[in-house]
């Protein structure tokens, strides 16, 4: 049942929390996901990314909208675990933000960062930082947790 909350959360922000019965906070969710989406101009972005239009893609990009997904979408999904699993792991939430940063800093370099010519563009290169900061957020959890085991 947990998986399944998350997994409805990462297809749609709000979905998780209104399979949990928070119907007002799914509602906002998905309120502003479609908003952020639609000034970002999300979509286009996600199919000229696909098709390997990067090029246009950066250039349809509203930087100041999509800086914000990042934030909004790793929310979503640990606020649905949270409220899934009725009390966390210690730290548990450090990944989603480390996704969440790393994520929004693809967002802001975008449009900057080539690699042999070849920009990986506001799609691919802010979800490549999203796994990094899943990673670091992860480590530090570790790194966190070990250090307390330690000083007990």
């Amino acid at each position: 049942m947990l998986i399944e909350k998350i997994l409805w959360s990462i297809a749609l922000p709000g979905f998780g929390q209104i399979l949990n019965r928070k119907y007002v906070k799914g509602l906002l969710f998905i309120g502003l996901e479609f908003v952020v989406n639609l000034k970002s101009h999300l979509n286009d972005l996600i199919i000229w990314s696909f098709q390997g239009d990067t090029w246009r893609a950066i250039q349809a990009t509203n930087d100041q909208w999509l800086m914000f997904y990042p934030c909004l979408y790793m929310f979503a999904i640990w606020d649905a675990y949270r409220d899934a699993a009725k009390g966390c792991k210690p730290y548990a939430y450090l990944p989603c933000i480390g996704a969440a940063y790393f994520a929004t800093l693809g967002v802001v370099y975008s449009s900057k960062w080539q690699f042999h010519g070849v920009a990986p563009g506001p799609v691919w290169l802010p979800i490549g930082f999203c796994l990094i900061g899943i990673a670091a957020g992860g480590l530090l959890r570790t790194i966190i947790l070990r250090i307390g085991k330690v000083a007990k």
